[in-house]
């Protein structure tokens, strides 16, 4: 236990109204809903979800030494007497109180990110360069539903200068009662995409889903728009009707307050200047990618508002990388020598398939060398998904991309659109074409592999790992390999 625990229990138990039993510690220093990478002295949150309830691992968890389970009042005949507990009604309900006692007493300045496509690159640049200013705390990984949101609020140290939380949704209404437990003094939206088009009639309903991100905004806070956004217009009335009077845009447009002057995109990192709400700034981001280009105008933007080192917050952006599944590079060792692989097996939609074709598309190459594209299905697109797959076909010729695997039954169409010179093999599932895939890598390839999460692209990934000696590509070095 630290001198200043993350709460202490009488706090917790204040804010959710819980009953005590058992031996209780005086704090906590963590919160955790899962007992498997729980630390010890944590406080345990059983929720009950569809397919698990926490309270068949409450033993697990203090096994492990939880310092406390938070859990409901109808289960706890069913727990140990001497069991350190907080009870509450409803756990989720609990964890969402303790979320708004934890937004309440908070200092920090509020970020919150949302949109169809680089939410969470986005959120961990902005833990970048507020973290360069001063103590910042941002969401973990994608936890930006209505259970992430909740628990990385609640986990917010009074201590915190600033705060960052990614915000998404599957269907209307979602976000709402979201940004209105994280009241945040600036929201980010990145861009407008036709995702979740299987829950939408129109990608102007996705336009205004996202747009009730502005329903939480805290009076005299601000909205960060993409200007150069087809929706841009529609965001912008959006946040005036919330009663927002501060509207910052970003991009290439002539009158976007956060406006990029200049790039240039290497293999392994992006140079940029940019005027930034009238400060020029000079700067390097340490990943590759335009798409990290622009939405570094928000955070920069977002950094200025919130009253951030701008120089500071600018230099930090070299540290940038991407995250796990989303563009991380590694150097595996095939016949021959080296070749390069690209994992973005995270997420897919047409508009990040085409930022990756572009990233694939400038990769430098070996002797020899090809660039290779391994596609997975973009779920949840609706009745237009065999169509928006059949489109990629022009992307893919325009960055020169040689070979092209596909799985999925929407990946379908894009393989029958692709002409016969860049068809490397299609299969029903990842899965069956795994061994195709391992099989055709040769020394010098540059090979990308790209789905959404649940076309189980990652699998691939997995496989040439482990059939392959691995290192990081340090410094984006290309693969390299003098092939007789």
């Amino acid at each position: 236990m630290t001198a200043s625990p993350l709460w202490t229990v009488d706090d917790m138990a204040a804010a959710m109204r819980a009953e005590r039993s058992g031996a209780l510690p005086a704090g906590v220093d963590g919160l955790s809903i899962d007992s498997r990478t729980l630390a010890p002295g944590d406080a345990f949150f059983a929720i009950s979800g569809e397919k698990n309830d926490g309270h068949d691992f409450v033993a697990a968890a203090l096994g492990k030494g939880a310092g406390l389970a938070v859990v409901a009042d109808a289960k706890r005949p069913l727990l140990p007497a001497d069991a350190p507990l907080l009870i509450v009604p409803d756990v989720l309900e609990a964890l969402g109180e303790l979320a708004r006692a934890a937004r309440a007493r908070s200092p920090a300045q509020i970020v919150a990110v949302t949109g169809s496509v680089g939410k969470t690159s986005t959120k961990e640049a902005l833990l970048l360069a507020l973290g360069a200013d001063g103590e910042t705390h941002a969401s973990t990984a994608s936890f930006n539903n209505y259970l992430g949101v909740p628990l990385s609020l609640a986990r917010l140290p009074v201590t915190a200068r600033y705060g960052v939380f990614e915000i998404g949704m599957n269907h209307a209404g979602e976000i709402t009662p979201l940004t209105k437990l994280v009241r945040p003094h600036v929201a980010i939206i990145t861009a407008i995409a036709p995702v979740h088009l299987e829950f939408f009639d129109s990608v102007e309903g996705i336009a205004d889903a996202k747009a009730e991100i502005f329903l939480g905004v805290e009076p005299g806070g601000a909205a960060i728009l993409n200007r150069d956004d087809a929706y841009f217009g529609r965001l912008k009335r959006r946040a005036t009707q919330a009663g927002i009077d501060r509207i910052v845009s970003f991009g290439e447009h002539a009158r976007a307050q956060a406006r990029l002057i200049k790039a240039v995109l290497h293999p392994d990192a992006s140079t940029v200047e940019a005027a930034i709400l009238g400060a020029t700034v000079d700067y390097r981001i340490g990943a590759p990618g335009q798409h990290l280009v622009f939405n570094s105008l928000a955070v920069l933007a977002a950094a200025s508002l919130v009253g951030a080192d701008l120089a500071l917050a600018a230099l930090a952006l070299a540290h940038q990388n991407p995250a796990p599944g989303r563009g991380t590079r590694t150097m595996i060792e095939v016949k021959g020598g080296p070749a390069l692989l690209i994992d973005e097996s995270y997420n897919a939609n047409p508009n990040s398939m085409r930022a990756a074709f572009a990233l694939l598309g400038q990769s430098p190459l070996g002797t020899r060398g090809r660039r290779i594209a391994v596609l997975g299905d973009m779920l949840e697109l609706g009745p237009t998904g065999a169509d928006l797959h059949r489109e990629l076909a022009v992307p893919i010729g325009e960055h020169d991309i040689d070979l092209v695997f596909c799985a999925g039954p929407l990946m379908a169409a894009l393989w029958e659109a692709l002409p016969a010179n860049r068809r490397g093999a299609y299969a029903a599932t990842a899965e069956e074409l795994e061994a195709e895939v391992t099989g055709a890598i040769c020394a010098g390839d540059v090979v990308m592999v790209k789905g959404s999460l649940g076309s189980r692209t990652g699998t691939i990934v997995k496989s040439l790992l482990q059939r392959y000696a691995s290192r990081p590509a340090s410094d984006g070095v290309p693969a390299r390999a003098a092939l007789p």
